[in-house]
């Protein structure tokens, strides 16, 4: 295991502010628990805002070396963000009153079969290093393409069917909410993209510089989307 820490790089997701990213999700997630009534939907908003701020503490951990080994929490932070696909696909089908038993079903299952590899498999990483801006983990070759396919396909195809459902909805909060939750995805992929073809050397640091990103998808999903539902759910 490989862990280093430049402090010559800009620091936009330092650990500093990777613990501060930690704090605030964990604090969005419980005001949403404590400000809405538990149904699927705000259960799933908590689950999704919990596993964001678990890669968080993993990133954490690794680059200040607290806890368990920095190999141990890569295996935690990687099982929390591998969680976020399905979630944010099944999210998307019950904002818009919609079930694809299937579909959502499929993405449970490829989840939890990366989230096995990566607690049981002793070859999943090679190591960790962490830089100024972002966590660089070190899987293998073969586990990073499959990973990517499966990381982007499912994001990708749960932003595609926000959009779908936002056009299709005929109550107007619902309509905002979709096409809000469809935002909270571009706000990480986007920048994230940006970033990756300006410098491609960061291309290692994805999963680490998305989830940065990520705290703009937490505060739309909780301060906009789930606010967005429950009014919609009062009328």
């Amino acid at each position: 295991m490989i862990r280093r820490y430049n402090q010559n790089a800009f620091f936009c997701f330092s650990p500093p502010v990777m613990l501060a990213t930690f704090l605030i999700e964990i604090a969005l997630a419980a005001y949403v628990l404590w400000r809405y009534h538990m149904t699927p939907l705000t259960r799933l908003a908590t689950l999704l805002l919990i596993m964001l701020a678990v890669f968080q503490l993993a990133e954490y951990m690794v680059c200040g070396g607290l806890g368990l080994s920095g190999m141990d929490w890569s295996r935690v932070g990687f099982m929390a963000i591998t969680a976020l696909p399905p979630l944010g696909l099944h999210f998307g089908h019950a904002l818009a009153g919609k079930q694809n038993k299937w579909l959502i079903g499929a993405a449970y299952i490829t989840a939890a079969g990366f989230a096995g590899y990566f607690a049981l498999a002793t070859i999943a990483f090679t190591g960790n290093q962490c830089q100024g801006n972002y966590v660089i983990f070190e899987l293998t070759p073969q586990a990073t393409w499959l990973y990517s396919i499966f990381y982007y396909g499912w994001v990708i195809l749960g932003l595609g069917c926000s959009l779908y459902f936002a056009k299709q909805a005929n109550h107007v909060k619902q309509r905002r909410a979709l096409r809000a939750f469809a935002f909270g995805y571009v706000s990480f992929l986007v920048p994230t993209s940006i970033i990756n073809l300006i410098s491609p050397e960061t291309l290692a640091g994805i999963p680490s510089i998305m989830c940065g990103f990520a705290i703009i998808f937490a505060l739309v999903l909780s301060l906009r989307v789930v606010p967005l539902q429950a009014e919609q759910n009062t009328t």
